[in-house]
This record gives C-alpha cells, sequence and structure tokens, in this order.
C-alpha cells in the first residue's frame, strides 16, 4: 500500500511539473526554505549566500531523509528522497533560467542583480552552460526517483 501511495505521490509530482513547470503548494514551501537559506548561510560568509538558498532547500528534505533512515521509517524515507528529487526539478527550472531571466523572483528582485543561478553559474565561468546542466539535474532527479520507487517497491516485495 506505502508503495502504491508513493507512486501516486511520484506521479503527481512530475505531472504538475509537466504542466505547470513546479507544484503548489509544495514548491512554495520548498520557496520559503529557499529564502531562509540566503541570511542563514550569509551568516557563515558573504560568498555562501548565493548557495544558501539552493543548499537550504536541498538540506530540509535531505535531513529528514536522514532522520527517517536512521529511526528505520522506510516509508517516510523513500517520502522525503522523492521530495529531494522534486527539489531537484525545482532547482533545474530555476538554473534553466539564468540567461532568459523568465521566472518571478521574490520581491520582484531584478533578476539581472538576483538571480541566483545567474550569479552562481557565471562566477564559474558556466552561464552558457545554464540550460545543459538544468538538464543534467532533471535526469538526476528522474533518476532518484525511479531508484526509490524501485527500492521501496523492492523493500515491499521482500517482506
Amino acid at each position: 500500500m506505502m508503495t502504491l501511495a508513493l507512486t501516486i505521490w511520484a506521479g503527481i509530482l512530475l505531472l504538475c511539473h509537466v504542466l505547470w513547470g513546479w507544484v503548489p503548494i509544495l514548491d512554495s514551501t520548498n520557496l520559503a526554505f529557499h529564502e531562509a537559506g540566503h541570511p542563514l548561510f550569509g551568516m557563515l560568509s558573504d560568498r555562501l549566500m548565493v548557495y544558501g538558498g539552493t543548499l537550504m532547500q536541498l538540506l530540509m528534505p535531505g535531513v529528514c531523509a536522514f532522520e527517517m533512515r536512521r529511526q528505520q521509517k522506510y516509508a517516510g524515507f523513500y517520502f522525503c528522497l522523492i521530495w529531494f528529487a522534486e527539489n531537484l526539478l525545482n532547482i533545474a527550472r530555476y538554473m534553466a533560467d539564468a540567461r532568459a531571466h523568465q521566472l518571478p523572483l521574490v520581491g520582484g528582485l531584478d533578476p539581472e542583480d538576483f538571480h541566483d543561478w545567474t550569479r552562481i553559474l557565471d562566477n564559474w565561468g558556466l552561464l552558457s552552460w545554464d540550460t545543459s546542466l538544468a538538464n543534467c539535474l532533471r535526469l538526476l532527479a528522474l533518476g532518484l526517483m525511479v531508484w526509490t520507487l524501485w527500492r521501496a517497491w523492492s523493500r515491499s516485495h521482500a517482506n
């Protein structure tokens, strides 16, 4: 039963990405984590501030997955891995926008000055690779979802 629910959950997330490019409610929550990451990581280092949003966005489901695994709550662990993978899809969408600047930024900020992935990729000399890197990240996200579902189904049939 858990594996069917997990598969439906992953399917709904993927369908939302195909239809709208984001997942209502979930991605609003992920955005709150993202935005909180900028000042939190900024307290550690000015250089980390730009990375802080993406790091926090991934840390939240990552830490939750770690804790679920530690407690041997495998349904929660797999759920959090799917959440992590969905965040990778969300990040890929933002990364692919590094040059296009079509996505609105929180508070109406100017993407020329405040787009995280424009700054990150430009700092690394990879700005022209934004869409290619985003596509690689999408493949990684899909691979993680498939692997997670395979592990969940394997585990449920082993019991």
